[in-house]
């Protein structure tokens, strides 16, 4: 069932990518962190390798750890071990957060000003992604976005350094305005573990998880699970 579920995940990607390419010549991503998207990885590596032009389409991240990019825990570090580097993908299409800066902030104000030349954007316009990949964690977090931390109330910056008391780590992330001005979002969830988060995310709008403020305001929202992350439903 997992397997079906990357290689459907896979088939999406494929699709909106060259539909993106179709009609802009490239396609941008912005990958998620976690163990799941290795999965939709391996798909796209072996599977899929021949469905898209690969040098048409530009790797972003959602959420990066505050790390070096070959410490284990980067989320740059998996997709590069797992996608990039399976891939004729060439390096001036990866955009990696930097991770390693001392300053957490000042690593989402570097990225957030790279995604504004990248796009062109005029100020006060939000870059608009084909597609972003976002997983699900235990307590409703997706992207570097936690319960009850600084980066829920932000309105008008793109990336933001985020201080997570409950791992007492810093993250960088994406923003609810960034993430809701893309195209298309897909969460990817698989495990029983999830299957609980997974039914209160869906069904309950009083959980007030931080996953459930990401609401595309002119894009599409897919929810991607397998049979046990959907067992609740």
């Amino acid at each position: 069932m997992t397997d079906e579920l990357f290689q459907a995940a896979a088939e999406v990607f494929c699709e909106i990518g060259n539909q993106a390419i179709r009609e802009r010549r490239r396609y941008t991503v912005a990958l998620s962190g976690g163990s799941t998207p290795r999965g939709l990885h391996h798909q796209l590596a072996t599977t899929f390798s021949t469905r898209l032009p690969w040098d048409k389409v530009f790797f972003f991240w959602g959420d990066e750890r505050h790390v070096p990019p070959d410490f284990p825990e980067s989320n740059f570090r998996m997709a590069k071990e797992t996608l990039l580097s399976q891939l004729p993908i060439p390096v001036a299409n990866v955009f990696r957060m930097p991770g390693e800066l001392p300053d957490a902030n000042q690593a989402a104000a570097i990225y957030e000003q790279m995604l504004c030349e990248f796009y062109a954007s005029a100020p006060g316009e939000f870059p608009r992604f084909d597609f972003i990949l976002l997983g699900l964690g235990p307590e409703g977090h997706t992207a570097s976005l936690f319960p009850e931390t600084k980066a829920l109330e932000e309105k008008q910056r793109l990336v933001v350094g985020n201080w997570v008391a409950v791992h007492s780590t810093w993250r960088i992330t994406f923003t609810y305005p960034l993430l809701n001005h893309a195209a298309n979002i897909m969460f990817l969830v698989e495990g029983g573990g999830k299957a609980d988060v997974v039914r209160q995310a869906l069904k309950d709008p009083s959980a007030h998880l931080p996953c459930q403020e990401v609401k595309p305001v002119n894009g599409e929202l897919m929810w991607y699970l397998d049979q046990s992350a959907g067992g609740r439903l």
